[in-house]
């Protein structure tokens, strides 16, 4: 394995040199990839790191197993021949506009391909969005072919029952005045409290003022598109759009204390019969597990929930889920739509939420939503009901005009 060419001290922080610009400048917003510049988190060329944080986001601590273990060269750089994407997406109106795209990278995906010159100099600049195609494979679509909700036509959906997709994944890339203004704060706020709540894993969050992107280590997106992508610039396609945010006790392994996945599995069935009829259909997938407070806290809700006098109570859904993490939802909205503007979408035609905080942050950002589509009742699993009337009674959009009834879910004993 190759040597590192790294100092053996540690430097804990840096601090911008006075008057000293850029190599690499970053110009959020420009109206070209090379105008605005390249994303660059090396951590084996110190001297071109532009933005704070470092590429892989929650996966680099992985990658600093690999490295102490001697299984990675720690200044090895990635080979991406062959890596450029499987479908063309953008660029659009959208990502030029400074205000509309704050959480990630417009023109991750495009590395390759605009910075060939310098990756080929040894400057390590690395993809932050990925575009591949693939199928999808679940047991739900294969009903839903049975019972002729929809039908196989050998090119979107097929007689197996699995469905052509466009995949995209997207890391996080924060440009902090962006977010700060989003979140209707200072920059100097922001970067302070990210400072204090990471417990001090940046400093240069609070030492450099100068680097204004920040790789965070959190959880990434995918986009599942279904359809004809090369219909996305016309605005005349009819879209249906389910953004997701994770559940893995649902989504993979089926709980059925919430309606996480029969709500992803509609949006499916619903987002591959659009594509199937000229549409686009489009599934937003955040990590986001437990409403934003990890599955550990999901859990301790669930079990006190469970265990509260009354039982499982649709009244006291949301407190206790405050009680235990101190708030009732830590997905705020405000950064989702993001991802919509990099798709370039002005509207929505079906939207398949009855979430007012996912609507009221698109509307807010300009996206027009044409129609609202609630989960079935019959796809709503019997211990879910206690989430559903709760979520009913704070607000969520449903087609039932009268209230819901007072919810009581089975006791922990029965599971």
């Amino acid at each position: 394995m190759s040597q590192s060419n790294r100092p053996d001290h540690i430097r804990l922080t840096s601090h911008p040199v006075p008057g000293a610009k850029h190599e690499y400048p970053i110009a959020w917003g420009a109206p070209t990839a090379r105008e605005r510049g390249p994303i660059i988190g090396t951590v084996s060329r110190p001297q071109d790191r532009n933005v704070i944080g470092t590429h892989g986001g929650s996966y680099a601590v992985y990658r600093a197993l690999a490295v102490s273990s001697g299984a990675l060269d720690p200044i090895r750089r990635p080979d991406l021949t062959n890596t450029f994407p499987a479908a063309t997406i953008g660029p659009f109106d959208q990502w030029i506009d400074p205000q509309r795209i704050v959480a990630l990278d417009p023109w991750g995906h495009l590395v390759a391909e605009n910075f060939r010159t310098e990756i080929s100099e040894g400057v390590d600049i690395r993809p932050s969005i990925a575009i591949t195609r693939a199928r999808l494979d679940l047991p739900e679509i294969q009903a839903a072919l049975a019972a002729k909700r929809l039908v196989a036509d050998g090119e979107f959906v097929h007689a197996s029952g699995s469905v052509s997709v466009v995949k995209v994944a997207i890391d996080p890339v924060w440009y902090l005045p962006g977010i700060a203004h989003r979140f209707g704060t200072s920059e100097t706020n922001l970067r302070r409290a990210l400072f204090e709540q990471t417990a001090g894993m940046f400093p240069e969050l609070v030492t450099r003022p100068d680097l204004q992107v920040f790789l965070p280590p959190i959880g990434g997106t995918t986009v599942y598109l279904f359809g004809d992508v090369t219909k996305l610039p016309d605005h005349r396609t009819k879209i249906t759009c389910r953004v997701h945010d994770e559940c893995n006790g649902s989504d993979v392994f089926g709980s059925d204390i919430c309606t996480c996945r029969p709500y992803l599995i509609q949006g499916i069935e619903e987002c591959a019969r659009a594509g199937q009829t000229g549409g686009l259909g489009i599934v937003v997938y955040n990590r986001k597990e437990g409403r934003a407070l990890g599955e550990v806290t999901k859990f301790l809700v669930y079990n006190a929930r469970k265990r509260q006098e009354g039982g499982d109570d649709a009244a006291l859904y949301f407190e206790r889920t405050e009680c235990v993490a101190g708030v009732q939802d830590a997905r705020f909205q405000q950064l989702m739509p993001d991802v919509i503007h990099w798709l370039g979408l002005k509207r929505i035609d079906r939207f398949i939420s009855m979430s007012d905080m996912k609507h009221d942050a698109l509307t807010s950002q300009g996206v027009e939503i044409v129609e609202r589509v609630p989960i079935p009742d019959h796809m709503i699993p019997a211990d879910a009901g206690v989430e559903m009337a709760a979520k009913k009674a704070a607000g969520y959009f449903s087609l039932d005009p009268k209230p819901s009834e007072c919810t009581v879910g089975r006791p922990l004993e029965k599971y």
